[in-house]
């Protein structure tokens, strides 16, 4: 079994920051990448940010300089720092993972359960 737990999400004032984290466990190989995507009433889910477990990143447009996507390979975490948040920001947060179980195995993505995110006054 493999889950994802995330933490983090809130409320907070346009400008604000919060910090959303995601902690994989149970039975895992290798994690590559990890990232996070949202969804917003009514909208399709769209990624955020993802990270490599060589530290690569990739981030979409309407975040980039604002966010920033972390992990520590170790703790098999991954992080997402979100700064000058804005309304248009508000959605529920999914951590996303792609794991290998062993190395026989093929890769398959995991999905945590979702943390909300609201910006607003």
């Amino acid at each position: 079994q493999v889950q994802l737990v995330e933490s983090g999400g809130g409320l907070v004032q346009p400008g604000g920051s919060l910090r959303l984290s995601c902690a994989a466990s149970g039975s895992i190989f290798s994690i590559n990448p990890m990232g996070w995507y949202r969804q917003a009433p009514e909208k399709q889910r769209e990624l955020v940010a993802t990270i490599t477990s060589g530290g690569s990143t990739n981030y979409a447009d309407s975040v980039k300089g604002r966010f920033n996507i972390s992990r520590d390979n170790a703790k098999n975490t991954v992080y997402l720092q979100m700064n000058s948040l804005k309304p248009e920001d508000t959605a529920v947060y999914y951590c996303n993972a792609a794991i290998k179980r062993d190395w026989t195995t093929p890769r398959t993505n995991y999905w945590g359960q979702g943390t909300q995110v609201t910006v607003s006054s």
